[in-house]
């Protein structure tokens, strides 16, 4: 996995966009921030300050600037999943003490989950439990030989 500076929350908000729509500007974050903040009955995020945060994104390697053009270019330069991952990683061993089972039990014990989502979680399952067994006959055959 590549090594980066964890993301802070407003860090994580403009990652999502940016994984959401692509390479963009500091105005079309900037607008679609002040978009999301108005859904949840915020304020504001001023352009400049979008812009102060992305400039410290480059700095830490979460995004990358294209500067070839007038009006300069943020892309991701980290991957959704490896977030995801580090921050899943992160919590399990914090909030959960290492525990995969009681962070899964926690979020669907609060919280609506679609037919989908199970039978998603249902093949995750399943194939973490094939994995599991091949693995462990694959080191009983090592054993014997």
């Amino acid at each position: 996995m590549n090594t980066f500076s964890k993301p802070t929350e407003a860090e994580l908000d403009i990652l999502s966009i940016l994984w959401q729509n692509g390479a963009t500007t500091v105005r079309v974050v900037n607008d679609e921030l002040n978009r999301q903040s108005h859904v949840r009955g915020g304020g504001d995020v001023g352009y400049t300050t979008t812009l102060k945060i992305m400039q410290i994104m480059t700095e830490k390697h979460l995004v990358h600037r294209d500067e070839s053009s007038r009006t300069h270019i943020y892309h991701a330069n980290v991957k959704e999943s490896d977030i995801q991952q580090n921050l899943v990683e992160k919590l399990v061993d914090s909030a959960f003490r290492g525990s995969a089972m009681k962070l899964v039990m926690q979020a669907l014990g609060h919280s609506q989950t679609s037919k989908q989502e199970l039978d998603e979680i249902r093949k995750l399952l399943d194939q973490k439990e094939y994995e599991q067994q091949h693995s462990i006959s694959n080191a009983q055959k090592g054993r014997k030989s």
